[in-house]
């Protein structure tokens, strides 16, 4: 099977899921549940999916499995995943996420919740022991299932979570493009956009399913962006990944805003006070924040793991986000007057309106309110289908010494310094930063730079994904 964890949840071939694959990882999840205290028989797992074709049988092979260990799941249909989870939090029912996120159609994935959050390390550590122990017995069958419809009381939940989260009219004389896709958050952006007074244009509606990427936006998508701008004269433009829970926002012009922008104005939104981050986030955001800023591997438990320590240590306004812009909650914030509750998953709605209302509150475009936050240039793009041996046998020549990183790098400049915390980060001479990283769930290898203007960051990341591939190619 392909299957395995990475840095967000269980990920492998479509194929491969909609068989046994699904009936073993989420028999082992139920055990796992049992085992730890978490779940007792007869409590109650929540299942949600996203739009892919294979999603809504993967998810009835996971209703069969979960109720042939004991457990009562429950269906909420197709909806964002940060919608799931608040939904087992103020539940206290654990839950699983069935999508493949940005990637391909023919891959899919599966995420796991505990009644209180996200699964952790050590979690993924004991359900593949459970599952490698239930194999070994022979692989449980792949029947289908239905379960209880809990749809519509789940994103009810979420949806009054974000109505509640800017003044009433708070987006009133905003004209914003909501490019739909196959996100399972088009309907959900337009009601919501629509209710704060914003003109809102739905854009690109798909019944195919399409993977955006919105950490490294495609050429394809970018084109539809700016001709959609221009078209319909718009103030913004918002969408999500496959899943609902990394935001897409291009300004006036159609031009894609970084994630880690995103989260950094959802964090001052917020009054942060400590803010998670990976490594791959923007460097100037420890001087951007005004907050304490905690620099994490790539991936949701890694920061969850870091805002839970900043709790534990007695932090207080404890929020987090990754470099595509999806936003964590750790800790509850006052917001409008009200009480936001803790949301330790990557949301994407928050990080939008955060945005927008800001863009709302200024007598500046977009374009021009991402450029006061004088961030240092970035940019990021990733090489799909490179096999995750060859990006291994990469990441461990760069590894091996200054030699073979310098001679790797001698197209690109001269590396005076380097940090291994997640991937390969390397400073060259002209104080430009390049970094290699596998992605940790997918046969892709990612790229990310910064340099002293958006020209020469595109140079640097064009040459860096270019010297990727020569060497892949010269192998």
């Amino acid at each position: 099977m392909s299957l395995k964890f990475g840095t967000s949840g269980l990920r492998g071939l479509a194929i491969d899921l909609e068989g046994p694959a699904t009936a073993l990882y989420a028999r082992a999840f139920a055990r796992h549940l049992i085992a730890a205290g978490r779940a007792r028989p007869g409590d109650a797992v929540l299942i949600g999916r996203d739009f892919r074709p294979s999603s809504p049988a993967i998810a009835a092979i996971a209703v069969a499995a979960l109720r042939a260990e004991g457990l009562l799941p429950l269906d909420c249909g197709a909806l964002p995943t940060p919608a799931l989870a608040l939904y087992g939090l103020a539940r206290g029912h654990a839950s699983l996420m069935v999508t493949g996120s940005h990637i391909p159609a023919d891959r899919n994935g599966i995420k796991f919740y505990r009644p209180d959050g996200e699964i952790d390390k050590a979690d993924e550590a004991a359900i593949t022991a459970a599952a490698e122990a239930i194999r070994a017995g022979g692989m449980p069958g792949a029947a289908q299932a239905t379960a209880e419809d809990r749809s519509a009381e789940a994103l009810a939940l979420y949806v009054e979570r974000n109505e509640a989260l800017l003044p009433a009219q708070g987006l009133a004389g905003l004209r914003i493009g909501v490019y739909q896709h196959s996100t399972v958050a088009r309907d959900l952006l337009v009601s919501v956009l629509a209710r704060y007074g914003a003109d809102v244009v739905a854009l690109g509606r798909s019944e195919t399913f399409i993977p955006v990427d919105t950490e490294a936006v495609s050429a394809e998508t970018v084109a539809l962006l700016t001709g959609w701008a221009a078209e319909h004269r718009l103030d913004a433009i918002v969408s999500a990944d496959g899943d609902g829970d990394r935001p897409l926002v291009a300004d006036e012009t159609g031009t894609p805003l970084r994630g880690d922008l995103l989260g950094l104005v959802a964090c001052r939104f917020l009054g942060a006070r400590t803010v998670a981050t990976p490594v791959t986030s923007n460097s100037g955001i420890e001087a951007a924040s005004g907050a304490r800023v905690l620099r994490t591997r790539v991936g949701s438990p890694y920061v969850i793991a870091a805002m839970n320590e900043a709790v534990a240590t007695g932090g207080t306004a404890v929020a987090g986000f990754e470099a595509n812009g999806g936003t964590l909650t750790a800790t509850p914030f006052a917001v409008n007057g009200r009480t936001l509750a803790p949301l330790p998953t990557r949301d994407s709605l928050l990080p939008m309106l955060a945005v927008m209302a800001l863009c709302a509150g200024q007598d500046r475009p977009l374009s021009g309110i991402a450029a006061g936050f004088a961030l240092p240039a970035a940019a990021s793009d990733r090489l799909e289908d490179f096999p995750v041996e060859t990006s291994a046998a990469l990441m461990a020549e760069l590894r091996s010494g200054a030699g073979p990183l310098s001679a790797f790098l001698a197209p690109l400049g001269v590396p005076v310094s380097a940090s291994d915390v997640d991937g390969l980060r390397v400073t060259l001479e002209d104080g430009a930063v390049i970094h290699f990283r596998p992605s940790g769930n997918a046969p892709e290898m990612r790229c990310y730079v910064e340099a002293q203007d958006d020209a020469a960051a595109a140079t640097l990341l064009a040459a860096g994904l270019a010297r990727i591939r020569d060497w892949a190619e010269g192998r």
